[in-house]
């Protein structure tokens, strides 16, 4: 599974989500949206967003650990179908 943390640098509410990730020991790779147009156009209002590269879906802010490990535990039951098929 792999996930981005999409916010720009000094974006404060970016470094509380990126705080609950690690509370909840989720690994996402952190991507200043700045730099790509096409991200900064779509969540510029949003961030910090956690985005699932494989499906495309994503949870912006303001999400807290259980809304976070919701998004997670439905993304793996997802995967978890695709594999069995």
């Amino acid at each position: 599974m792999r996930l981005l943390l999409l916010g720009t640098q000094g974006c404060h509410l970016c470094d509380d989500a990126k705080t609950l990730l690690d509370e909840n020991e989720i690994v996402a790779e952190i991507i200043d949206i700045a730099i790509y147009e096409k991200w900064q156009a779509q969540f510029a209002l949003m961030i910090p967003v956690l985005f699932h590269v494989e499906s495309q879906r994503f949870l912006n802010w303001h999400f807290d650990s259980p809304a976070l490990l919701h998004f997670i535990e439905t993304l793996n039951y997802d995967e978890s179908i695709i594999e069995s098929n």
